[in-house]
């Protein structure tokens, strides 16, 4: 399963589905699921777009790309399935996320990577979160 994890890590932007994975692994895609979720609390499916909305998060905040941009750099082929994910994730969509995070000078990098990862095995709760943080 760690081979499987890596793999999703490192080729997150390539078009991957659970059966190529599977493939990979000489599993079957239903065995490969079964396997990665007791291992990881998560499907495969699920750890691939945590992995995309991660980065996309990053790029987002940098500023240079648009939302349709960041979607097709981190693999979605569909920009309606990557907003639906991302709000589900971070709790607002990319574009207010984008707009939000362009303010985020002088916060250090690991507090803004702690304060921003997407929450996982649930929905974020649907507030107006906002990216400001108490100096």
């Amino acid at each position: 399963m760690r081979h499987v994890r890596d793999r999703i890590d490192r080729e997150y932007a390539k078009p991957l589905d659970v059966e190529a994975l599977a493939r990979g692994v000489h599993m079957s895609a239903g065995h490969l699921s079964r396997q990665f979720k007791a291992a990881y609390g998560e499907s495969p499916y699920s750890y691939l777009m945590t992995r995309r909305v991660e980065r996309a998060m990053t790029l987002l905040r940098r500023g240079d790309l648009s939302v349709t941009e960041v979607c097709f750099e981190v693999g979605s082929s569909s920009l309606g399935t990557f907003s639906t994910r991302f709000t589900e994730l971070v709790g607002v969509p990319p574009s207010v996320y984008r707009e939000r995070a362009a303010d985020v000078s002088g916060i250090p990098n690991f507090q803004i990577k702690h304060v921003t990862r997407p929450i996982r095995n649930q929905e974020a709760p649907r507030t107006d979160a906002n990216l400001t943080w108490a100096s």
